[in-house]
């Protein structure tokens, strides 16, 4: 009797299964007229004030989409039963899946491809809705506060398919530590204060700054002096003074007096039931009032108010020393100011569209600016005579950050979801490319390490490697993580609890652990 072969069976099982697919198929269409006729014997005895022809019409429109979740329903069933299978022949051979691989094949590329077109759509549509009141809101949206990007992605709903085959390596090494909770909006940017005491600072679409003790999680001091939403903080390199830019097309310098309070012991978050990454909804959100942040010391008037642009005030840093500081606009500039005199010592023009970030350099005068209009451009006011400027050309769409690194490197992230490392005495070429499957928003490196941390728009932080090697990604589940558009990252290499932060639209500021000698030696 001929023995059948092994790829001859695994055909004749596919062919098999692909009949009973057709079948399936073919029976929930056969029963489709029998219960269109069943709503519409309903529908006709009830009353309604629409014509027969539009009851008719939506009736048909029901119909089509019902079939489409039920013919995605089919297909998630079977495609279940064959990753069933696989783990089966796996197990019994002594291997395992490497779900991190898994994740980039076929089953979740056009989910992934067809939600981050959406969130492009709605980031769009959302700026182009706020556009009279623009001081309300910086350029980079994720959305309207309350809607639910996630609900839409059940069209592309075989994300939860492989779900189970998510890798425990980065849970080990990446470590939710706190919850910084407060902002009644969504929070665009996180910094770390340089002197002592070292805290927390958030800035925020809801028109306030918070700063938070890193270890309690207790909002220390509240800003409120701006009337538009802050875009960004960023704090003095030696003295208690903060500094902020904000959509009244205004960056105020305000001093702050912090007490911190002493830890108490809490929970382990990491501690969880389950692995699975789910989608939530918004009642899931962080309360805006869950820490209590109307209680905290409140400052309402900044030692200086910088007022030279004519648009919303993106993002503002301090130069080397402090006794300067830079802002980047919609109105296609950046502005050099004299912090004591509050004068504005220098212009800097030649972007064609609005700025959406400037960084500066933490050991010379330079500083780096992004924008629309897929450029980055680099100031040299070293030499005070001469004002050089670079301009560097490689990403396809807005960059949306650009940032310092040690030596004479820069690292750049887009909208055209890659993040390029740039010799600055090189310009023609990046000398590493990382390309991701999502937008990549402000990045922060760790200077020490070498390591980037790029916040998503698709909720997800990772972490590359100067060189562009893939070393983690922060862990997301039901119980820890973000909820909405992760907007800006910052490390703090030196604290011993939390080495790096995050925040997002889901109005929540997290702070990590990251073992970084294990991380690089998993590499």
């Amino acid at each position: 009797m001929p023995i059948e072969s092994g790829s001859c069976a695994s055909a004749r099982q596919a062919k098999q299964k692909r009949k009973s697919h057709s079948l399936s198929i073919r029976r929930t269409n056969s029963s489709e007229q029998e219960r269109a006729g069943l709503q519409r014997d309903m529908l006709e005895g009830q009353d309604s004030k629409l014509p027969s022809s539009v009851r008719n019409t939506l009736l048909e429109l029901f119909g089509q989409i019902e079939r489409e979740f039920e013919n995605l329903y089919i297909e998630n069933l079977e495609l279940r039963r064959e990753i069933d299978t696989l783990n089966e022949r796996l197990a019994a051979e002594g291997q395992t899946i490497d779900g991190a691989e898994l994740s980039k094949g076929q089953l979740k590329t056009k989910a992934s491809h067809s939600t981050s077109q959406l969130s492009q759509k709605l980031k769009t549509t959302y700026k182009a809705s706020t556009s009279k009141r623009s001081y309300s809101f910086p350029g980079k949206a994720g959305g309207p506060r309350n809607f639910s990007v996630g609900s839409w992605e059940v069209w592309g709903g075989d994300s939860w398919i492989v779900s189970s085959f998510k890798t425990t390596t980065s849970r080990a090494i990446c470590q939710l530590v706190k919850e910084y909770v407060g902002h009644r909006d969504g929070i665009w940017d996180v910094s770390v204060a340089k002197t002592q005491p070292v805290v927390l600072g958030t800035a925020s679409a809801d028109h306030t700054a918070l700063l938070w003790s890193i270890e309690t999680g207790k909002c220390l001091v509240k800003y409120v002096g701006h009337v538009g939403s802050v875009n960004s903080i960023k704090f003095h390199p030696t003295e208690q003074v903060a500094l902020t830019a904000s959509g009244d097309q205004t960056a105020h310098i305000w001093r702050y007096i912090v007490q911190l309070p002493t830890p108490q012991p809490t929970a382990d978050c990491n501690q969880m039931s389950g692995e699975d990454e789910v989608e939530f909804s918004d009642k899931d959100e962080p309360d805006g009032d869950g820490d209590g942040s109307s209680d905290c010391p409140t400052v309402r008037v900044p030692l200086t108010s910088l007022k030279s642009h004519q648009g919303v005030v993106i993002a503002a840093d301090w130069l080397v020393g402090g006794k300067q500081a830079v802002t980047a606009s919609w109105d296609r500039t950046a502005n050099l100011y004299d912090v004591e005199t509050s004068e504005l010592v220098h212009s800097l023009t030649g972007h064609d569209q609005e700025l959406t970030h400037c960084c500066t350099h933490p050991t010379q005068r330079l500083v780096v600016t992004s924008s629309r209009d897929t450029t980055f451009r680099l100031w040299d006011f070293r030499d005070p005579s001469i004002h050089s400027v670079n301009v560097f050309q490689g990403h396809t769409d807005t960059v949306t950050s650009a940032v310092f690194t040690v030596g004479d490197n820069v690292v750049s992230g887009s909208d055209d979801r890659t993040v390029k490392v740039w010799d600055l005495k090189n310009m023609r070429s990046p000398i590493a490319t990382i390309r991701t499957d999502s937008a990549v928003n402000r990045i922060n490196v760790c200077v020490g390490q070498r390591i980037i941390a790029l916040p998503h728009d698709n909720r997800q932080v990772r972490l590359f490697d100067m060189s562009g090697v893939r070393l983690a990604r922060l862990p997301r589940s039901n119980r820890q993580g973000h909820r909405r558009m992760v907007c800006c990252s910052a490390w703090s290499e030196d604290h011993p609890i939390c080495n790096l932060f995050t925040c997002g639209f889901d109005r929540q500021a997290i702070g990590w652990n990251i073992n970084i000698p294990a991380l690089l030696q998993e590499k």
